[in-house]
């Protein structure tokens, strides 16, 4: 384990309501957010953009590592994981600054061949207070060998006390893919999905499901202190996913029972 870059890199950003009204109605609720309100769990990345002209953009859409992110030599990248902590609520229409470090950088050898495991946190002030944390715990590894055996997903659990199905398609992806500035190409580029990384379509934003998961999460069990989700398997486009909830337990079941995220939900 080594630190990467202990310098925190800071932004600001006005939280402008526009495009959190914008998420509102791209997940099918009434775009109702305004100056002064709230902002929901998760709603945060879609502010604190870092754009970077094409020649800056690796193969896959994203920025290419080096800096922020050391540069271990692996093309494909995964958001594995996350954790967050609200200490205050971050209100739409005011400056907030984001300050973040790579805390650790780790190369290692799976059974997939070599592994970058990487952690980044973010911390968002507003008014000078501490507003939230964030932990983004993020994987990069090899290209995937076309005669090597897909790895055997975990099934999920089936006792679920709420159970919410929600579909995907292009145009959602998409969609989220703009308001989060996320150019990774495997959520709206199906030939490189296929042909490149290996995948069967288009992958759902593991993002997008923490967020699907968050909001169920808030409207069961109240405002939350703390989140923390881990993506297992990817859940392709054409999939209806079945948003399972159990006490302060969540889980993300892909039509074939196998097990794409689970979450914990720690409320006030």
């Amino acid at each position: 384990m080594k630190d990467a870059m202990p310098t925190p890199f800071s932004q600001s950003d006005p939280l402008d309501p526009a495009r959190a009204q914008a998420l509102q109605a791209t997940l099918g609720a009434s775009a109702d957010l305004a100056v002064g309100d709230e902002l929901p769990p998760f709603f945060h990345q879609l502010y604190f953009w870092t754009p970077h002209p094409p020649d800056h953009l690796g193969r896959d859409g994203h920025p290419k590592t080096g800096g922020l992110i050391p540069d271990m030599g692996l093309p494909r990248r995964m958001w594995a994981g996350g954790r967050m902590l609200f200490h205050q609520p971050l209100r739409l229409g005011f400056s907030a600054d984001r300050r973040s470090v790579c805390t650790a950088s780790e190369e290692k050898s799976g059974r997939s061949g070599a592994l970058g495991l990487v952690t980044l946190r973010h911390d968002i002030y507003q008014d000078a207070t501490l507003c939230l944390t964030e932990f983004q715990d993020l994987i990069y590894r090899e290209d995937s060998d076309p005669n090597a055996p897909a790895p055997q997903p975990a099934i999920a659990r089936t006792d679920e006390d709420n159970l919410q199905k929600t579909a995907f398609d292009t145009t959602l992806l998409f969609r989220y893919s703009a308001l989060t500035f996320n150019g990774h190409r495997i959520h709206y580029d199906e030939d490189y999905a296929r042909n490149v990384e290996g995948y069967s379509g288009l992958v759902v934003h593991g993002p997008l499901l923490a967020q699907y998961l968050m909001l169920m999460a808030q409207r069961l069990l109240g405002r939350l202190k703390a989140f923390e989700f881990r993506a297992t398997a990817p859940l392709m486009h054409w999939e209806t996913a079945e948003l399972c909830q159990r006490g302060h337990a969540l889980w993300v079941r892909a039509p074939d029972g196998r097990q794409c995220m689970t979450a914990t939900a720690t409320p006030l």
